[in-house]
């Protein structure tokens, strides 16, 4: 017949008695437990048998050890009798599926890289080709000034030879003469060259 609940905690009456910690009464009352001396009771304990700790009886009962799980053989995939996908084959296609986009986007990613190298060497071969461009405009302006410069000059000298007057230097040259003119300068380039 089960006796009165106790009144005081286990921690109270291990201190009472002496016992060293907190920690030993708990393991006392677990004992006692495990030998239907105690039982618990709506937060507090209940006496069942008040016998003593006999001589020769250990004073802590040592817990069973936990047997692990065996290890188990994978079962079948199981269907469902609706026809509806299990959640271990939603798992599995969402595995694959997030393995294939991140392919994908490796795949993306270089072609990105790659096509960031082409524009950045189309972008280079465009500044070169503007500054060749702007370097032969530059060159052609310098030409034609020269240019300029010599046929004023062949129509001083011209107008000089003939012994005319000003009225002849601003009159075009025909174009006979000017190229005599222009094979005596081409033949003369052409000694002097390299």
């Amino acid at each position: 017949m089960p006796g009165p609940r106790l009144q005081v905690t286990p921690a109270e009456v291990g201190r009472e008695i002496q016992l060293p910690d907190a920690l030993s009464a708990a393991r006392a009352v677990r004992a006692l437990i495990a030998r239907k001396r105690l039982e618990p009771a709506q937060g507090s304990y209940r006496l069942l048998d008040s016998r003593p700790v006999d001589p020769g009886e250990r004073e802590t009962v040592e817990r069973p050890r936990r047997r692990r799980a065996a290890k188990r053989a994978p079962a079948a995939p199981r269907r469902p009798s609706d026809g509806r996908p299990t959640y271990s084959e939603v798992g599995r296609e969402l595995v694959e599926r997030v393995i294939e986009l991140g392919r994908e986007v490796g795949t993306l990613r270089a072609s990105l890289k790659a096509a960031r190298e082409e524009a950045r060497a189309s972008r280079e071969a465009r500044i070169d080709a503007e500054h060749r461009a702007e370097t032969l405009a530059g060159r052609a302006r310098d030409l034609e000034g020269r240019a300029e410069m010599a046929e004023s000059n062949l129509r001083a000298l011209l107008a000089a030879a003939k012994g005319a007057g000003r009225e002849l230097r601003d009159q075009p040259i025909p174009d006979t003469e000017m190229e005599a003119i222009l094979g005596v300068l081409k033949a003369g380039d052409e000694v002097s060259g390299p």
